[in-house]
């Protein structure tokens, strides 16, 4: 596990603010695996918190502790869709 510089409030508050806010996600799954989706932080809940895809035909987790943010687990970017869009094409 990767100790986290930041406190769990910290951690908590940062993600608050990403509330309703357009994010990239990438997530590690273990053994050089790693998912990345565009989505936006819906739900934040005392324990953890949900994204909601984009792309609705996403079939991962799309609902996260702050334990798997702060040990870098997850990883959560903000973004704007618009200029996202124009550098992938």
């Amino acid at each position: 596990m990767i100790k986290s510089s930041l406190t769990l409030s910290e951690v908590k508050s940062s993600i608050k603010n990403m509330q309703e806010k357009s994010v990239s996600v990438t997530i590690n799954m273990g053994r050089n695996k790693l998912v990345s989706f565009i989505g936006k932080v819906q739900g934040v809940y005392p324990a953890l918190f949900t994204v909601s895809p984009i792309d609705k035909s996403f079939r991962g987790k799309t609902s996260y502790s702050y334990s798997e943010y702060m040990c870098g687990r997850v990883k959560l970017k903000e973004i704007n869709v618009e200029n996202y869009n124009a550098t992938q094409n």
